[in-house]
């Protein structure tokens, strides 16, 4: 359903108003929203010479925080008195990637540099709501419009341009009424965002206790049956799995390519380190895999990565061929349960991080894997581990899944509680 377009009084004289497609009980009889330049709404905040207030940086997703919380390196003039002063309220963005949206509404007093603009909200606007307009895809198609420059790098938006912008804006007490409910859903987003943390740190110190530490042969936590099996016993990982590796098929031969057979890539990295992985950004041939040295590894085989985010680890849910960047184990039956290599691999990237070399993309020689030990139990603990720390995975997945859909839930909501509309010309 798109916006619907409104007009008050005479038709030569109408005053153009637009409605959003989703509107609060309260606010469905009312006038619909006014068109309003920026510059009606917000002045341009200049207060300098306030050195003594603290500095404060703008994060993609965290907001205005503290230069120091911000894992930046501070890089600001140590001259602070051409920097800008802050305030609760007001509307802090960076005055080269408005166009990508980067702003955020300001909870903390202080001082941010010259590079921002500061909007300071006027009479009648809760800042707050625009807070929330200016990530909306309208607003932000009119800031790149609005910017100036002429490539993406050199592109602004100073206040007198941003002050140009025209936006259709409700009365205050519906702003606030959005502004309450976006809120209230951050709220929401950002506690499932901790409930998801909490169990991947909990599921790091687990897997810590359950497995042994280097230079140790036994955990510090066993399961009751298993307290009085012993110490595990220290083999080489080539005893226990097939080492298999990896190649890329000519791209000279189109044929060698999109026939159907998963390839795992370094283009999959995101779909590493989440346990199974059942699909590939690539597909090879049959061609492809006679006429290389790459080679289908069977469903079950654990693959770890050796470059560039060496040591992510996954467990292929269908038979799968990789690249060069990639070693398949395929575990030896009665010896080695793949799911236990895999956690034992994500227990061990401190190591793999530690031996990895090279200086702009790291990598782990292939000798280091061919001499690799592994302190392991019997098969039976390796199962009964490998089944806790699997279903703590299971639990996190689906705590992940609900965490994005609550932020799916937000951005389609925000889509209807603002008028979608072409951009209102100046």
């Amino acid at each position: 359903m798109s916006s619907k377009l409104k007009t008050t009084g005479m038709k030569e004289e109408a005053t153009p108003a637009l409605v959003p497609q989703l509107r609060f009980p309260e606010f469905r009889g009312a006038e619909g929203w006014k068109i309003e330049r920026l510059g009606n709404l917000f002045s341009d905040r200049q207060e300098v010479g306030l050195t003594g207030l603290p500095l404060l940086s703008l994060m993609d997703k965290e907001g205005i925080v503290p230069q120091e919380q911000s894992n930046r390196k501070n890089t600001s003039n140590s001259d602070k008195s051409k920097y800008l002063r802050i305030v609760p309220g007001d509307i802090a963005y960076n005055t080269m990637r408005m166009w990508e949206g980067r702003s955020a509404y300001v909870g903390l007093e202080g001082l941010v540099s010259p590079a921002y603009t500061v909007c300071e909200p006027r009479s009648g606007v809760h800042s707050l709501f625009f807070a929330y307009y200016f990530k909306a895809p309208q607003l932000i198609e009119q800031f790149r419009r609005y910017s100036q420059g002429l490539v993406k790098d050199t592109l602004n938006l100073k206040y007198a341009a941003f002050s140009r912008i025209s936006a259709p804006s409700p009365t205050y007490p519906e702003q606030q009424k959005i502004a309450d409910c976006l809120s209230s859903l951050d709220d929401l987003i950002a506690a499932q965002g901790r409930k998801v943390d909490a169990l991947k740190s909990h599921k790091i110190g687990l897997m810590q206790r359950l497995l042994p530490r280097e230079g140790e042969t036994q955990p510090r936590l066993c399961f009751p049956e298993f307290q009085n099996s012993g110490e595990w016993i220290e083999q080489r990982l080539e005893d226990l799995a097939k080492r298999g590796s990896g190649h890329t098929p000519s791209k000279s031969y189109p044929e060698y390519y999109n026939g159907g057979i998963k390839w795992i890539s370094l283009a999959d990295s995101k779909r590493l380190d989440c346990g199974f992985i059942s699909d590939t950004t690539i597909e090879i041939s049959e061609k492809g895999i006679q006429n290389s040295s790459a080679v289908l590894h069977p469903e079950g085989t654990v693959l770890i990565s050796r470059d560039a985010g060496v040591g992510k680890s996954a467990v292929m849910s269908i038979p799968m061929a990789v690249s060069q960047h990639f070693i398949a184990w395929a575990c030896k039956p009665g010896l080695l349960s793949n799911w236990f290599l895999y956690h034992l691999l994500q227990n061990s990237k401190p190591l793999f991080e530690r031996v990895a070399t090279g200086s702009t993309i790291k990598t782990i020689g292939l000798q280091f894997f061919k001499d690799l030990v592994f302190c392991v139990p019997l098969l039976p603990e390796q199962r009964r581990i490998a089944d806790c720390l699997t279903s703590l995975d299971d639990l996190i997945a689906a705590q992940t899944q609900k965490h994005e859909a609550l932020k799916t839930h937000k951005k389609a909501l925000m889509q209807q509680l603002f008028p979608t509309t072409e951009a209102v010309e100046a």
